[in-house]
């Protein structure tokens, strides 16, 4: 089956996306894309509207969720394709990272404001339309409200060369650790998560991981092998023409699937327009449901 397939995209359901799954659908109609997972931070909350939206364009969905984790106290991103969003066992694992993911959110803000920023939970709430914003939404409600007036410690981030970055430059400025606003991280086990995948109907693939935060390593994905991962994203906009090569052959000597997927989320990522990732072809849904159920 030929036709464009992305594995990993957010819809306005994550706390920092901009489209719904209806104009998610007709993009990937107009753009002739054959299937497609909306990939929300940590919810499903876009199921079942995706799945009509999905009948209605005539775009094959294949359902998924990314999780945030920790492994030896390292964040990465944990894709499950082919999740049941009904799953009881994925309704565990969301509810715990929500009062995770609320707690975090709550902190940075608290350290933000004792730096100095204008900027409080009521308002991160409520402009970005989630309960709990990740850092790179609250980033962008201060960047959208600094935009308004001016503010000496938002200067360079309202800046035009910065601009079309900012929530991303100001999350490596204050939230990454060693910076002013860093939380220490507290989210639930990718271990645990690959451990109950199969209970979620879903084929674990870890999303991008050559990016700066999760840089994953030879040693790393043969403890995820071993504990039930069954793809990598090897073709990521996160990752250079290296990167690429790299994890093409780990992938292959760990038998992991190869797969593709964008992170398109909108405008929080405006250099990453919709379908702009041309290596994902169908034959990687395949391979991952021949993994379903072993």
């Amino acid at each position: 089956m030929s036709g464009l397939v992305d594995l990993h995209i957010h819809s306005s359901h994550s706390s920092d996306g901009s489209f719904t799954p209806r104009e998610l659908f007709e993009m990937a109609r107009t753009s002739g894309m054959k299937a497609m997972s909306i990939s929300d931070h940590d919810t499903v909350s876009a199921y079942p509207q995706a799945v009509e939206e999905s009948l209605a364009a005539g775009v094959e969905l294949i359902p998924s969720v990314e999780l945030t984790t920790l492994l030896n106290g390292r964040e990465f991103h944990c894709l499950l394709p082919f999740v049941d969003p009904a799953s009881p066992a994925l309704r565990g694992i969301l509810a715990e990272v929500a009062e995770i993911r609320s707690a975090e959110a709550r902190e940075r803000i608290r350290k933000l404001q004792d730096f100095g920023f204008d900027i409080s939970w009521e308002e991160v709430t409520e402009e970005s339309g989630n309960p709990n914003p990740l850092g790179v939404t609250i980033a962008q409600v201060l960047v959208e409200k600094s935009g308004e007036k001016n503010s000496r410690l938002m200067e360079k981030y309202v800046s035009p060369q910065n601009r079309p970055m900012a929530p991303y430059v100001f999350y490596k400025d204050y939230f990454l650790e060693g910076k002013p606003a860093y939380v220490t991280k507290r989210h639930v086990s990718l271990l645990r998560v690959l451990e109950k995948a199969p209970e979620c109907g879903a084929v674990p693939v870890l999303a991008h991981p050559g990016a700066y935060f999760e840089m994953a390593t030879c040693e790393d994905l043969e403890l995820l092998k071993e504990h039930g991962l069954d793809g990598l994203e090897v073709f990521s906009t996160y990752h250079d023409k290296d990167q690429v090569t790299f994890y093409t052959v780990l992938a292959k000597d760990l038998d992991l699937v190869v797969t593709a997927g964008s992170d398109f989320h909108g405008k929080i990522k405006p250099h990453i327009p919709f379908g702009s990732l041309q290596e994902g072809h169908y034959g990687m849904i395949e391979d991952l449901r021949k993994r379903r159920g072993k």
